[in-house]
């Protein structure tokens, strides 16, 4: 047997806020995978930055204009977008909306709030 975390149920884990003053909460990881879901109000911003892991996006819930290196694109519920790592990247909630992301490896930052 593992003493990793194999399934979660909806809700189950604890929402924290984040520097940019929207939420998110971990649903799941590993060392080497995480999934994690943010939670948006209409107009709220996940500001411009990056980081070395690389993630996939699934808008769960909204409308997003999404930034990627540069380059911007309006994606609603079901869309997906990856972010390679390193690129600057940040989201503009067109109104309110969840996403959730997998990150790889792990963020290490996202655990032990």
């Amino acid at each position: 047997m593992t003493d990793i975390k194999l399934f979660s149920t909806y809700g189950e884990n604890p929402w924290t806020p984040t520097p940019d003053g929207n939420q998110r909460r971990v649903l799941l990881h590993t060392p080497e995978l995480m999934l994690v879901e943010f939670g948006f109000e209409k107009g709220a911003i996940g500001a411009l930055h990056s980081h070395p892991h690389v993630q996939a996006s699934f808008i769960a819930e909204g409308r997003f204009e999404v930034t990627i290196d540069g380059v911007s694109q309006t994606l609603e519920k079901g869309g997906t977008f990856i972010v390679p790592s390193g690129l600057v990247h940040g989201v503009k909630a067109l109104e309110k909306g969840r996403l959730v992301d997998s990150f790889t490896p792990a963020r290490q930052d996202f655990l032990g709030d």
